[in-house]
């Protein structure tokens, strides 16, 4: 398996698909791959044991039923939180092997959960279906030096900035390539016709976030954009499927 050699668009349920379910909760990510979602975009923190969890801030505060920062809290205080006060935060790797052919968009979102990511993507041999991302040009470099081995990798804010900047598409093609870099996650606001071409010149699929409206969707796709994250799985699952390009995984074993 390569990560992008799925049939484009790609679909992405962004956390898991919060727009259905809590976000980062088994729920919402059963519910994408049930739908025939072929990726799904969650977010990594480590607590303070090392144990890599699928979540979205920092703290546990906003969306569950305790408090404190991840990173300081044990994973057993973690376990006992409770996302809308009913769903347990899940460990990454269980859903990496809840669904081996299910490719993941992990964006790191502390440093401290960077090398036991690391370690994570060794012990479940997942390299080939992930895609590392983050806001932090800093967390990704650690990212890289850390991996043994290259795995696919969004553009860092140094990247996105080069692309704006119109820099020669050979310069930054080889750049890209050097460093892993196979794709640009960009806002809707970034998402015009001019970033999208530079991308692509560059050698770059073009995903955008977090896109919720079918009339959105359906004007950047026009626009050229190669993957949609969303938290309406099932509104963009419909869009698709009415432009005759919906492309599932295999559920028929679910």
């Amino acid at each position: 398996m390569d990560y992008l050699d799925h049939p484009r668009p790609a679909a992405f349920a962004h956390r898991g698909g919060a727009g259905h379910f809590p976000e980062n909760s088994w729920p919402a990510f059963e519910h994408a791959v049930k739908l025939g979602y072929a990726y799904l975009e969650t977010d990594a923190h480590a607590t303070a044991d090392g144990t890599v969890v699928a979540f979205h801030d920092k703290t546990l505060d906003r969306v569950t039923d305790a408090a404190g920062r991840i990173a300081e809290l044990s994973f057993e205080q973690v376990a006992a939180a409770r996302i809308g006060g009913t769903e347990p935060i899940p460990v990454l790797a269980e859903l990496l092997t809840a669904w081996p052919d299910v490719r993941f968009n992990i964006d790191v979102k502390d440093s401290p959960v960077i090398r036991p990511l690391v370690d994570v993507l060794a012990k479940t041999a997942a390299w080939d279906r992930v895609c590392i991302t983050s806001f932090s040009a800093a967390r990704i470099s650690a990212t890289r030096r850390l991996l043994p081995r290259p795995v696919c990798m969004a553009c860092s804010p140094v990247g996105i900035a080069a692309l704006q900047a119109a820099m020669p598409s050979r310069l930054l093609t080889q750049r890209f390539a050097r460093l892993s870099v196979r794709c640009a996650q960009i806002p809707v606001s970034m998402a015009t016709e001019q970033f999208i071409g530079r991308a692509h010149a560059a050698g770059l699929q073009v995903h955008v976030w977090t896109v919720n409206e079918p009339e959105l969707m359906a004007t950047l796709l026009d626009r050229g954009a190669d993957g949609i994250m969303t938290d309406q799985t099932e509104q963009l699952r419909d869009l698709l499927i009415a432009r005759g390009q919906w492309h599932p995984r295999d559920i028929s074993g679910i």
